[in-house]
């Protein structure tokens, strides 16, 4: 998980006493390099995370170096307008957008809440923090990522932490392999399941938080819900039938079935055969993927991971 290195590194700083920077980008609007939740932790030689790269970046960095400079350290609350049109508050640059980050010396009281996100964190639970002019807080409660201005010299920022997209592949060959990379690295939690003991792919895969040996017969939702994405992808015809049979009545964000489009009609036209709902058959999204003519594994887990981020970001 990419946001856990980050309070790693913040972690290790305040352990060791040493100076740390916080700069996150609070708001974003319209078209900006960084997003809201985009963070990073800037000490006097080194830099972990990013809020976006550019010359934004760099002058952030610069401001953060500044306050480490200084014995008595203040937060900086700053808005950025990405056009030239404007008097004050000029990013440099000319996408049109806005952004308010918040460039915050991480204090020595704040360790506490730093040592119990990492904890949190590294258990792949999900945790909710709140920045504000007086510090760390963890918040009880789960909710959307919030920047708020309570007057001229309060505010506050709310964010959940941790995994927001869960993903359940199941098959664990080649593709799988290739597909659990790339969406390991675009922050999802990642399932892999097999049927297939000393399977070397499966012996390979780093990128999977959570490896299942089974049977395709035993395959349940039960770890699955429905704002979870799924793909079968198993070694067959056969295989892929059962798991899909076990599944096709349940409600899930995505379910795709990777093969052949004779493979897959015939598949589907069984279903619509056996008396499965019309409706049911056309949310299953099979052939998975984006259509690019994909021949390698790497190439096909690229075209399911891009029809998937579409779903994701609610883009038409």
């Amino acid at each position: 998980m990419k946001e856990l290195k980050l309070w790693q590194f913040i972690l290790n700083q305040l352990v060791r006493h040493k100076p740390v920077v916080f700069i996150c980008v609070v708001e974003s609007i319209g078209s900006s390099p960084g997003r809201q939740g985009f963070k990073m932790a800037v000490t006097k030689h080194e830099l972990c995370g990013s809020i976006g790269g550019g010359i934004m970046e760099h002058k952030f960095v610069e401001t953060a170096k500044e306050i480490l400079k200084v014995e008595t350290q203040k937060l900086v609350v700053k808005k950025q307008v990405h056009s030239k049109n404007v008097s004050t508050n000029q990013s440099g640059m000319i996408c049109s957008g806005e952004q308010t980050l918040v460039v915050y010396p991480v204090k020595q009281n704040d360790l506490p809440v730093i040592q119990k996100i990492v904890a949190l964190l590294e258990k792949n639970q999900l945790v909710s923090f709140q920045l504000s002019q007086d510090g760390f807080l963890l918040n009880s409660s789960f909710i959307e990522n919030k920047f708020e201005i309570i007057s001229d010299t309060k505010w506050k920022y709310s964010e959940q932490l941790g995994f927001k997209n869960f993903i359940h592949i199941i098959g664990g060959g080649h593709v799988s392999l290739a597909f659990s990379k790339l969406m390991h690295d675009l922050n999802f939690h990642v399932s892999v399941y097999d049927d297939r003991r000393e399977l070397n792919t499966m012996e390979q895969n780093i990128y999977a938080h959570k490896k299942n040996l089974l049977s395709y017969e035993e395959i349940n939702s039960k770890d699955i819900n429905e704002t979870h994405f799924v793909v079968i992808m198993t070694t067959g015809y056969r295989t892929d039938g059962i798991v899909l049979r076990k599944l096709i009545d349940k409600k899930f964000r995505y379910l795709g079935l990777l093969g052949s489009k004779a493979k897959v009609d015939k598949m589907l036209q069984e279903l619509k055969e056996e008396g499965i709902d019309e409706s049911v058959i056309k949310s299953i999204n099979a052939p998975v993927g984006i259509q690019i003519n994909s021949q390698t594994p790497e190439e096909i887990a690229v075209s399911i991971a891009a029809e998937i981020i579409k779903l994701k970001n609610n883009y038409a």
